[in-house]
């Protein structure tokens, strides 16, 4: 798949998958890799952004036994955002698909 395709959406994906619940980095990139090809690291930048813009918090938990992870977890404004980005990028793609589908949907 053309990697410019992924760029537009991933954040979109990252915040999906933590209105869900809360997770941690690895987790995340792992279950985007089952739908989408994604690199090794990709998933820690949008985190990092996502956590600037004030999108996402984090937390560590110990709940592994093992050395504690850091969880992220949507903030109000994340949830917003999400919520607003999800109807956008849902048009857009309606749009595309039928551009793409030839569909005469603007006689003019």
């Amino acid at each position: 798949m053309n990697t410019q395709y992924k760029k537009g959406v991933l954040e979109l994906c990252v915040m999906s998958i933590l209105k869900r619940r809360d997770c941690y980095g690895y987790e995340i990139s792992e279950y985007l890799s089952k739908y989408i090809d994604i690199a090794d690291g990709t998933v820690y930048p949008i985190l990092r952004k996502l956590k600037s813009d004030g999108l996402v918090t984090t937390y560590l938990s110990e709940d592994s036994g093992g050395p504690p992870r850091k969880y992220y977890s949507l903030t109000a404004l994340g949830l917003k955002t999400y919520e607003a980005d999800k109807k956008e990028y849902l048009s857009f793609a309606k749009t595309i698909e039928a551009l793409l589908e030839d569909e005469d949907y603007d006689k003019e």
